[in-house]
């Protein structure tokens, strides 16, 4: 479906992607993982022929994609990061502009902009003026534009951002639906629990450099333990570490210490360090390992928003 080698592109001393590679399968959802700077916008852009690369191909389908081949850029759709509406046209004259943009005719473009406008709950406000939509509602009219002419595959650049929790929803649940109908989907982010509930697939992504890729637990399998504790910042729990070191490896941050524990640790072999401390055990926290503990392990920084 989607393949991408060896994308580069700078900004004068800046490296915004350097030498990235992805390949996609159809029918994936793919979370593209970051923070904000970590060059998902970029990496989407290229991929949709906004901008051009310095180095590299984007190959859709069997066939190289450049910004002027549009005949290979009709089979993705985008939903950019801003939101692409016209204020002053209604939802409906919105979604005909874009329709005929892709070349629709009139029968079938009425037909997808009724679907698509009861899809996301916004049947009843087809007549009304974008002016008047929350962000929420901008951001679904702007999913539904993006597929009336069915793309192979979609586009999302943090389409959630700003957006109330009932839309939030709404984006989740039509995107599950549309994917398991067979569309393939890219979905960058900076919100962990979103690709960890959307995305078949995560590749992690920062300073425009792919730093892993895999399914949520092929990501896990990068830590070297299954289970951490966390203990507060302070005194005794600062004095603690030298002596709990060698249950696995600690990673300290501004809000406390966290040990990642080898397997097979005894937690009763811990807690006896902890006591022996004057660490309060009601202080700790032990936890399973998310996606931000692989941030961290791969980069040495905690996730930044």
């Amino acid at each position: 479906m989607l393949e991408i080698t060896s994308l580069t592109k700078r900004y004068g001393k800046l490296t915004a992607l350097d030498d990235v590679s992805l390949r996609l399968q159809p029918g994936e959802f793919l979370g593209l993982l970051g923070p904000n700077g970590a060059g998902k916008s970029t990496l989407m852009s290229l991929i949709s022929g906004l901008k051009r690369a310095d180095a590299g191909t984007v190959t859709i389908n069997g066939s190289i994609a450049t910004a002027a081949s549009s005949d290979v850029r009709q089979q993705l759709g985008f939903v950019p990061q801003n939101i692409a509406l016209y204020d002053e046209l209604t939802a409906e004259e919105n979604l005909q502009v874009f329709g005929q943009l892709f070349g629709l005719n009139r029968a079938t473009l009425k037909t997808r902009i009724d679907e698509g406008l009861t899809a996301v709950g916004l049947a009843d406000r087809r007549r009304d003026r974008i002016k008047t939509f929350s962000g929420g509602m901008k951001r679904r009219l702007n999913l539904i534009a993006a597929l009336l002419h069915r793309p192979k595959l979609l586009l999302c650049d943090e389409p959630t951002v700003g957006v109330d929790p009932q839309s939030r929803n709404a984006i989740f649940e039509f995107l599950q639906q549309r994917n398991a109908e067979g569309l393939t989907v890219i979905y960058s982010t900076h919100y962990m629990e979103e690709a960890t509930r959307l995305c078949s697939r995560i590749a992690i992504i920062d300073h425009g450099k792919i730093l892993a890729d895999g399914t949520h637990q092929d990501l896990l399998n990068h830590l070297p333990s299954r289970e951490q504790l966390f203990l507060p910042l302070g005194g005794p729990s600062t004095a603690a570490l030298p002596d709990l070191a060698r249950f696995g490896s600690i990673a300290s941050t501004d809000e406390g210490h966290t040990i990642g524990l080898t397997p097979g640790t005894l937690l009763s072999a811990v807690f006896t360090v902890l006591e022996s401390h004057h660490v309060p055990t009601s202080s700790c926290r032990l936890t399973r390992p998310g996606l931000e503990d692989v941030f961290l392990h791969l980069t040495g920084k905690a996730f930044r928003e």
